[in-house]
């Protein structure tokens, strides 16, 4: 069979394993074997020799390092003394308690690189908090769930080092090129949330005692982004590297500089922890063994992933595809507005990192051919896939805020929509102006 047939065939099998709601390690393993079977030589075996060669990569570590950083933090107080020095930084502006938890989901997103640490971190202190303070419901579910999406656009980013795995684009310069399009989206969530909540938390002045007592607690929280990028940026490590620093600055702040947590207990902070040398165990254990868990599922269907990226370019399936892409549509723009309609529907479906293994190997290549850099491309990508975050039926910030916040499906989406058309906004922005991702690396 022809590489272009089998470039046409393969999504249809894909549509067709998503229609039937299969699970995703499902979809790319039939996907990747029948690939194999049909357009190939008919070895499955070479499936599992190419797994093996294209997962024996040095950055596939940082993956299952940078989710352990993240449920050592999120288990810890480091959320929580962010959240204390934003709030007496923002005392006196405008709805300055919604900006606080913007700006803790923010500084958060750039430790965790998870959406959900990042919204169940800072949501599970804030959102008791806003309704407390007489913040609408409906508003205070909306921003936290956006606020949580900053996890994945905001570097270190797990699905940005995905999206390097498949396609050998350069996670340190995709890591640079998710700050300026970040800072952007936490503007226009902050703009929003002081507009809708002038009237409130006015009055208030900032209390030098409050901001310097929360800033000498949280110094060590602000430290672990400051050491996790600016070790990458300036080049003392890398990405992979990185991921490992991060894991060893969360254990060094959560046990020294806040003295509690993964060394010894002195003042009882961490989440059901009572204190004995037993339950300390106890604690590590389990999370290792959550983190352990998340990697049991997502490292098969990577390494699936892998091997039919392998196969598609030994087929030559993408350069197949660009060239009967570039005979129907020959304008970039029209390329980028068809590929970003497409890749909102397809997060209604999946995850980003889901959506990211399996659409890698296809759009890179076409979006190189209408002239996309391809770093810009993936932020793009990126962006666009972070609002499947908040939409139905697969936003898993909808979830997950349903599951921890107790709140029904009609209230947290009244809440997120505003929120939807503001990302929205700014992935054009994103889109069609390529500086805002790569000034910074060019």
């Amino acid at each position: 069979m022809s590489a272009t047939i089998a470039g046409f065939a393969l999504p249809v099998v894909l549509i067709a394993l998503l229609i039937a709601r299969q699970n995703i390690v499902v979809i790319i393993g039939v996907a990747t074997f029948a690939a194999y079977y049909f357009w190939g030589d008919g070895e499955l075996m070479n499936v599992i020799y190419d797994m093996w060669d294209a997962s024996n990569r040095e950055v596939l570590l940082s993956v299952p390092l940078y989710i352990l950083a993240g449920a050592i933090m999120s288990q810890g107080s480091i959320a929580e003394r962010l959240i204390n020095l934003m709030r007496a930084l923002m005392r006196p502006v405008p709805g300055g308690l919604a900006v606080a938890a913007l700006l803790a989901c923010g500084i958060f997103a750039a430790i965790s690189g998870s959406s959900i640490v990042t919204l169940l971190a800072v949501g599970s202190i804030m959102y008791p908090a806003l309704i407390a303070a007489g913040y609408q419901r409906t508003f205070s579910i909306g921003m936290l769930c956006a606020g949580g999406t900053l996890g994945i656009i905001i570097p270190p980013s797990i699905p940005l080092i995905l999206y390097g795995i498949m396609t050998q684009a350069s996670i340190a310069d995709l890591f640079i090129a998710g700050i300026g399009p970040g800072l952007v989206l936490l503007g226009v969530f902050i703009i929003y949330s002081m507009a809708v909540n002038w009237t409130r938390d006015r009055g208030q002045w900032w209390s030098a005692n409050e901001i310097l007592s929360s800033f000498i607690q949280s110094i060590g929280a602000l430290l672990t982004p400051v050491i996790i990028l600016g070790g990458i940026y300036s080049g003392y490590f890398t990405p992979t590297e990185s991921a490992a620093v991060a894991v060893l600055t969360a254990i060094l702040v959560e046990s020294l500089v806040h003295k509690h947590g993964f060394m010894y207990l002195v003042r009882g902070d961490i989440k059901n922890f009572n204190g004995s040398i037993s339950e300390m165990g106890r604690l590590i254990w389990r999370t290792v063994g959550e983190t352990s868990t998340m990697m049991g599922s997502l490292f098969p269907i990577l390494a699936l992933a892998l091997s039919l990226n392998v196969f598609l370019t030994y087929q030559q399936v993408p350069n197949q595809l660009v060239e009967w892409l570039t005979g129907y549509i020959d304008s970039k723009f029209m390329f980028i507005l068809l590929v970003n309609l497409f890749l909102l529907v397809v997060g209604c479906f999946l995850d980003s990192g889901s959506a990211i293994l399996i659409l890698s190997p296809l759009l890179p290549p076409m979006a190189q051919s209408y002239g996309m850099d391809l770093v810009h491309f993936g932020i793009m990508m990126t962006v666009n896939l972070e609002i499947g975050y908040l939409t139905p039926p697969m936003g898993l910030n909808i979830i997950v805020a349903m599951g921890a916040f107790r709140e029904d499906f009609v209230t947290i989406i009244k809440g997120v929509w505003p929120f939807l058309i503001l990302m929205i906004i700014v992935l054009w922005i994103v889109a069609f102006y390529p500086p805002l991702s790569l000034f910074l690396i060019k």
